[in-house]
């Protein structure tokens, strides 16, 4: 390997286990804004969730892959392009979900059922496109990548802090009011010192090689907004429906993204880099997106079907 295929990222054991332990309090206190009934969403809005599940966990790994083979990005870029692609929604997208004038419940539901689904779906998403490709394959065997190791990280990292974060806030509303706001920002906080420390630590590493991610990112990002936006139009849901299915298809999870490279593939640069970029580019196209959509407020009411 060669160029960005040859590089890893420079960080010490310690700053592993700081990003697991970070990333794991980010999702408690997201989870602390959540409610186990926020699941029942599918009984009232069944079309609308089951599109944008199949947009998001089935359609856009699809589509990622298809890119890759398209383009031809490095390996190790095309990796990380199919391991953005099968994370769990984003954690902000429901706030640009609101802010674009969407349907909040929509979007909380299927953020929900992603969150649940990525205990399959990201690690079977990433094996199986990922051996498709004989350049990506490669680098799966040579880490002996488990989809069983995958599943376990993501219960511990993902699933538990969650289900910890929904059921204190279902047995204690009071003090999950109080200490959501908080929380939020505090975890947050520590995760972007982390992030820029890390950036700071690596600089010379994205300054070189951002360059050669970024139209990919751009693309794919592209792509998975528009993917959820069509597909929900072509399910002839109302307007506000079409808006939560772009962005829960569009904003990935990057910072669990994240972990996973460290995690299973030792920091390996390209996938290091686009989950990174990702995480700073996604901000960047849903807030103009949802700018956009703000200053043109959808017709009617916004109906679950």
């Amino acid at each position: 390997m060669s160029g960005i295929d040859a590089i890893r990222l420079n960080f010490t054991p310690e700053s592993l286990i700081a990003l697991d332990v970070i990333l794991a309090f980010v999702l408690f206190g997201v989870a602390l804004d959540m409610k186990f009934g926020d699941f029942k969403g599918i009984v009232s809005a069944p079309r609308g969730t089951l599109i944008g599940l199949v947009a998001h966990s089935l359609l856009l790994p699809a589509v990622a892959f298809l890119l890759t083979m398209a383009l031809k990005p490095a390996p190790s870029i095309a990796l990380g392009m199919l391991l953005v692609a099968s994370c769990p929604s984003g954690n902000i997208s429901n706030f640009l979900v609101n802010y674009a004038r969407g349907n909040p419940a929509l979007s909380v539901t299927i953020a929900a059922f992603s969150m649940l689904g990525s205990i399959l779906f990201t690690p079977f998403n990433l094996a199986f496109w990922g051996s498709m490709n004989p350049a990506t394959q490669a680098i799966l065997q040579e880490v002996a990548l488990s989809p069983w190791q995958v599943f376990g990280t993501i219960l511990v990292l993902l699933v538990i802090p969650s289900v910890l974060g929904m059921g204190i806030a279902h047995r204690y509303p009071t003090f999950a009011a109080r200490a959501r706001k908080p929380f939020r920002i505090l975890s947050l906080a520590f995760f972007a010192v982390f992030v820029v420390g890390g950036f700071v630590a690596n600089l010379e590493f994205f300054v070189d090689y951002v360059p050669q991610v970024a139209l990919f990112v751009f693309l794919l990002n592209a792509l998975a907004l528009a993917l959820g936006y069509y597909a929900a139009k072509l399910a002839r849901l109302p307007e506000a429906d079409r808006r939560a299915v772009s962005f829960e298809v569009g904003i990935q999870n990057s910072g669990f993204g994240l972990a996973l490279v460290f995690n299973f593939f030792g920091g390996l640069g390209g996938m290091a880099i686009v989950a990174a970029w990702w995480g700073i580019w996604h901000l960047i196209a849903g807030t103009t997106l949802a700018t956009w959509w703000r200053r043109r407020p959808p017709a009617g009411r916004w109906v679950t079907t």
